[in-house]
């Protein structure tokens, strides 16, 4: 089964043109089953290339999904249309009543500002929390998982002198790791941040486990022993061409100090066509984390009692 989008989304033309499949809204309200319900809190400011990106890793499953766009707050965004905010997000105040089986936290652009100068600080503690009662399992993205992190455990990031940019190849930790069944014995994720967390950090939480890692990124990928917890600090969702865009918005930016993405274009040749080299692995990661983290173990009835049995 696929996922299930608004009619009118954007994403719809869009992945349908790259032949995945999904289902429009019409098209599903026959299907007499309990379809996955799953929504993305999205936090970028492009949220419709963003959306197109994570819609496209959750499309490759047997699950059919219903998928709920939820923004933080109703101010405008000077990236994406007000029309498109009003017709296809909900937000959090109106959804935080609701339960799921799956959230998605996105990052944001919020690399250099301690977590008490983010404007949205005190909504986001609002939503980990929420989640902890309301949701089987949350995936933490890039700068959301660094926050959740601090927030649940009190683990701080530090911050790089100049941005991580560019592809680079990991080594899952555990070869009988539900989230990374399948992966081959190396893959390549993409990154592009400046806070990092120390492993001696993680693994100093007995509840959480290092899934995956890399020597130039570090960790990429840790979990709750639970599987209600999913923090992700790569960005396997990324288009070929998403770290060339970054790159000249930052050869663009005066205050910006650019760096060229490190193993990403061929021989260091900025003019040439980047190769994705990192979707395959992306897909079976959201693959396995709404089969083995979600669907596996979610309750059939949602309701905040019932993902209580599953996480007392």
């Amino acid at each position: 089964m696929p996922i299930k989008i608004p009619d009118q989304l954007p994403a719809l033309d869009i992945l349908g043109d790259e032949n995945i499949f999904v289902m429009s809204e019409y098209r599903a309200i026959n299907q007499d089953i309990r379809p996955m319900k799953v929504a993305i809190l999205n936090l970028m400011p492009n949220k419709i290339e963003t959306e197109v990106q994570i819609l496209r890793m959750l499309s490759n499953t047997p699950l059919q999904v219903n998928i709920d766009l939820i923004r933080i707050h109703n101010e405008a965004s000077k990236n994406t249309p007000k029309e498109h905010l009003e017709n296809f997000y909900r937000l959090f105040d109106d959804v935080k009543n609701e339960q799921y089986d799956g959230l998605i936290i996105t990052g944001a652009p919020l690399a250099l500002l301690d977590y008490s100068e983010v404007t949205f600080w005190d909504k986001i503690c609002q939503v980990f929390d929420w989640a902890e009662k309301n949701v089987t399992s949350t995936m933490f993205s890039c700068w959301a998982a660094h926050a959740a992190l601090y927030y649940h455990y009190g683990i701080n990031r530090h911050l790089r002198p100049k941005k991580l940019s560019g592809i680079f190849k990991h080594f899952p930790t555990d070869s009988k790791e539900l989230l990374t069944r399948g992966f081959d014995e190396s893959f390549n994720v993409p990154h592009s941040r400046y806070g990092y967390i120390d492993k001696a950090d993680y693994l100093s939480v007995p509840h959480i486990k290092v899934l995956a890692e890399s020597k130039q990124a570090g960790v990429y990928l840790a979990a709750s022993k639970n599987k209600q917890q999913v923090y992700l600090t790569g960005h396997p969702e990324y288009d070929t061409t998403t770290l060339h865009d970054e790159y000249l918005r930052d050869l663009n930016a005066l205050t910006t100090e650019a760096k060229m993405p490190e193993n990403y274009y061929q021989e260091n040749n900025a003019n040439s066509t980047p190769k994705n080299s990192w979707r395959s692995h992306g897909s079976l990661l959201f693959t396995n984390w709404l089969n083995y983290y979600v669907y596996q173990i979610t309750p059939y009835q949602l309701g905040t009692k019932s993902i209580k049995t599953v996480h007392p």
